[in-house]
C-alpha cells in the first residue's frame, strides 16, 4: 500500500492505494490532490472568494451554480427532507455566534472571543429551490449556510474515484470521512480504527469492513471555548445552539460518503432516541455508537457492514 498525506479543509488528508504501476499511483494521488486543494477553494466558507461565498451573499436571488456546487446542494436538500430537517445546512449564524467564525485552525492558535450573545436567526435548508435546467439556486433572504461537513464527505469520494482511475485498490480518509474502492490484493476488508472519543490518540476496537464509505462524527475534536463557556461545531438546527447528545461519537457506514457523514452528524444529533426513526428506511446502511461510558452500541444491522 502507498500513501500521500497533506493538510486541507482543516483536516489531514490520508490517500492510500494499491496495485498497479507506481507511476500511475503517484500521478493519481496528484490528481486527488489537486482536486481536493480547488474543491477546499470552492466550497471553503472562511474565504470572500469562495463560490460558497458568493452563495450566501446572493440569499433572495437566482444564483447561477458549478455542476460541483449544484450537485451538492441538490444532494443536500435531498437529506435534509430525508432526515426531517435535523440535518440543516442553514447554521452558519448560529456557528458564528457561538464563536466558530474562522477557521479551527485558527481558532486553535489564537484566543478566545468574548462576545454579548444573540439570538441566531433559524432557516429552514428546505426552503431553498433549484432549478436543475439552469444548474440555478435560490435561497431565502438571510439565509447563510455552511457545507462544510457535506461538501467534505463529497470531496473525499470524488477524489477517490479520481485515484482509483491509477490504481486496483484505494481509499481517502478526509478528517474522518473517508470513500474505499475496491480491496487490496489477499484482503477480504479494509482495517479501520474506531478511535476513542474520550482518549483521541487510542482507538477502542480495530473496525473490519467493505468498500463504500465511512464517516465518524464527534462533539470532542472540534471544541473551543466561547464567552467563557465550552462549545463544539455540531449545532442542533431545533435549539441553535451545539448539541446536547447523549453520545460522544457515531460512525456510519453507507454507499455514498454524504450519507455516511449526513447520518453521522444527524445521529450524534438526535442520538438513541432519533435513532430508530432515522434508520427504519435505511437498508444500506449502518452504524455505531460510543456513549459517555464509552460502551459501543450499534444498528440491528451493523454486524453486516463493521466486523468489530
Amino acid at each position: 500500500m502507498h500513501y500521500d498525506e497533506f493538510r486541507a479543509m482543516n483536516s489531514d488528508i490520508i490517500l492510500a492505494a494499491s496495485g498497479g504501476d507506481l507511476g500511475a499511483i503517484n500521478e493519481g494521488f496528484l490528481l486527488a490532490r489537486q482536486f481536493i486543494n480547488r474543491s477546499e477553494q470552492r466550497f471553503t466558507r472562511f474565504s470572500e472568494d469562495s463560490e460558497l461565498a458568493d452563495l450566501n451573499r446572493s440569499a433572495g436571488v437566482w444564483f447561477q451554480a458549478s455542476d460541483e456546487m449544484f450537485q451538492v446542494l441538490q444532494e443536500a436538500l435531498r437529506l435534509a427532507f430525508e432526515t426531517d430537517g435535523l440535518f440543516n445546512p442553514a447554521i452558519l449564524p448560529a456557528l458564528k455566534q457561538a464563536g466558530y467564525d474562522r477557521s479551527m485552525d485558527d481558532i486553535r492558535t489564537s484566543a478566545s472571543r468574548i462576545e454579548h450573545p444573540q439570538e441566531a436567526e433559524k432557516q429552514d435548508f428546505r426552503q431553498i429551490q433549484l432549478d436543475p435546467s439552469r444548474k440555478s439556486i435560490r435561497m431565502p433572504q438571510g439565509m447563510q449556510v455552511d457545507l462544510g461537513g457535506i461538501a467534505k464527505g463529497w470531496i473525499a469520494e470524488q477524489a477517490a474515484q479520481r485515484l482509483a482511475k491509477m490504481s486496483e485498490a484505494c481509499a481517502v480518509n478526509a478528517g474522518g470521512d473517508m470513500f474505499l474502492i475496491n480491496l487490496p490484493k489477499g484482503e477480504i476488508d479494509w482495517e479501520i480504527g474506531l478511535e476513542n472519543p474520550m482518549e483521541t490518540e487510542k482507538n477502542l476496537v480495530v473496525l473490519h469492513v467493505k468498500p463504500g464509505a465511512v464517516a465518524t462524527s464527534t462533539i470532542t475534536k472540534r471544541q473551543w471555548q466561547h464567552n467563557g463557556q465550552l462549545q463544539h461545531h455540531l449545532i442542533d438546527p431545533r435549539s441553535g445552539r451545539p448539541a446536547r447528545t447523549e453520545w460522544l461519537s457515531t460512525t456510519v457506514w453507507a454507499e455514498t460518503a454524504a450519507e455516511a457523514e449526513v447520518y453521522a452528524k444527524v445521529l450524534l444529533i438526535g442520538g438513541p432516541q432519533a435513532s430508530e426513526g432515522l434508520f427504519s428506511h435505511q437498508t444500506n446502511t449502518a452504524y455505531l455508537a460510543v456513549n459517555k461510558n464509552g460502551w459501543v452500541q450499534g444498528s440491528m444491522n451493523y454486524h453486516e457492514v463493521f466486523n468489530v
